[in-house]
């Protein structure tokens, strides 16, 4: 398995459930602490920028 350097999202509350981003100039890389699985969801830079404002854009995202 490869090693990431993980950053926890600034919005991340006192709580165990947080996001954790590792990013590589080729693949952003993304996992939830609370996730029993462990799961990594892995996108090219464009379409997690393309997620990024599409969810700013969205008034009903959260």
């Amino acid at each position: 398995m490869t090693a990431y350097a993980w950053q926890k999202s600034s919005y991340c509350a006192q709580g165990e459930s947080c996001v954790h981003i590792s990013a590589a100039p080729e693949t952003i890389h993304l996992t939830e602490s609370a996730d029993p699985t462990q799961a990594i969801l892995s996108a090219a830079p464009s379409a997690f920028s393309a997620l990024l404002r599409t969810l700013k854009a969205s008034p009903n995202h959260g």
